[in-house]
């Protein structure tokens, strides 16, 4: 037994992998099962617990995924966004480095008890947070040809799995991380506790149901089949939903708050930042359903959030103690004002600053409330949970260590 944050997990006596499959809204299940491409996951769904959980506000990928390896939400583990405004240096950075990293990780707790881990990543920019203070094999697909046993525990990745390294910006990647799972769990010394974490290329391209939808959902059911024959326990979550965020021309509906505040405000004395923000442009073009605002001390903040929740698309609008309290973020990491938009709309900067020349479909994103719930199945049939009480993508680990016999 090993406490991390509050929560006691009890070390795992039969393999045990946990999935974040990135951007998956359950419709996505739903309609893989429905149109015969998922077998396996219709035969879980009917013998194994299958819940519907709320991910993390916001709903991005790393303070879902971190929840989801430490157990607790962003006010606890620190990690609020892809993004943030780091206030101390005065300039806008990408939360990936472990220094923001507030608590520590179940897999690490886990690999100090003496068991065996690996955890594979679909983008580079997750492996150090996810592999924070954990002793074993921690890669990512984006740069598996890169991997030695030093710094990942593991090399000659890509000899081992039998696939080249993907594009990006492909499907290709998330497959990788299945197979280079399948791989390692398939040898006589195999992990005790795996965690694969996908990347939503796919989702921000294809809606539920659609042929490129189902495709990815049918690859990923034969790797997960693969894995339950192997004698895994699986639990599969996601770190947040998939919407279209469009207007009924098609074109990306989009509210730019800082031309917005500039306006009214005058230039440049507000800051808007866009937690959503990455590497990847090709995917959202840095437009999600989440912002927060610093403002100068000089500005009514309170008439502000009314003027800003009065308007089209905008789902809510709270202060930076109301916002922390509400979401569970760490306060001194969000700004003055945070801003959540409705369904079909995204929150951009500034026009000049979003190329969305780059986005070869319709945009589909992600961020506010409207992309919290998510799936969280276990492949194993659990009687002593409570199928009515709010539950949450980072039950996860609590689900396969402690109510599996």
């Amino acid at each position: 037994m090993i406490e991390v944050n509050g929560r006691r997990y009890r070390l795992a006596h039969q393999p045990t992998v946990v999935v974040c499959v990135d951007g998956c809204e359950p419709e996505y299940i739903a309609q893989a099962v429905a149109h015969g491409h998922t077998p396996w996951m219709k035969e879980v769904l009917a013998a194994g617990t299958v819940l519907t959980a709320d991910c993390v506000i916001p709903s991005f990928t790393n303070p879902n995924n971190l929840s989801i390896v430490t157990g607790v939400p962003p006010s606890v583990h620190g990690i609020c966004g892809n993004y943030l405004f780091d206030v101390a240096s005065g300039t806008e950075v990408m939360m990936n480095d472990p220094k923001w990293l507030r608590a520590p990780t179940i897999l690490a707790g886990l690999a100090n008890a003496g068991q065996s881990l690996a955890v594979i990543t679909a983008k580079d920019k997750l492996r150090k947070l996810l592999g924070h203070g954990m002793k074993g094999i921690c890669f990512s697909a984006e740069k598996a040809d890169e991997a030695t046993e030093d710094e990942n525990g593991i090399d000659e990745v890509v000899e081992r799995v039998g696939m080249p390294v993907p594009s990006v910006y492909s499907a290709a990647l998330s497959e990788f991380v299945f197979a280079a799972g399948v791989e390692l769990m398939s040898h006589e010394r195999r992990p005790d506790v795996m965690y694969l974490s996908t990347t939503d290329y796919v989702q921000h391209k294809h809606a539920p149901g659609t042929e490129g939808a189902d495709a990815f959902y049918r690859m990923m059911d034969g790797y997960l089949g693969r894995l339950d024959a192997l004698g895994c326990v699986i639990a599969l979550t996601a770190d947040h939903g998939m919407n279209a965020k469009t207007g009924m021309d098609g074109a990306p509906d989009v509210l730019y708050l800082q031309d917005l505040l500039d306006a009214w405000l005058g230039a440049g004395r507000a800051r808007v930042i866009l937690p959503i923000t990455d590497p990847y442009v090709v995917h959202h073009g840095a437009l999600g359903s989440f912002a927060t605002v610093y403002l100068p001390p000089d500005v009514d903040a309170a008439a502000l959030a009314a003027r800003l929740a009065a308007l089209r698309g905008v789902d809510s609008v709270r202060s930076r103690e109301e916002a922390a309290a509400f979401f569970e973020l760490p306060a001194d990491r969000i700004g003055d004002l945070v801003v959540v938009s409705e369904r079909s709309k995204v929150i951009g900067t500034s026009v000049a600053r979003h190329d969305l020349s780059a986005l070869e479909v319709p945009l589909r994103s992600h961020g506010g409330v409207s992309e919290q719930r998510v799936p969280l199945i276990v492949n194993r049939r659990l009687k002593d949970i409570d199928t009515e009480r709010r539950w949450r993508n980072f039950d996860a680990f609590d689900l396969v260590l402690n109510h599996v016999d």
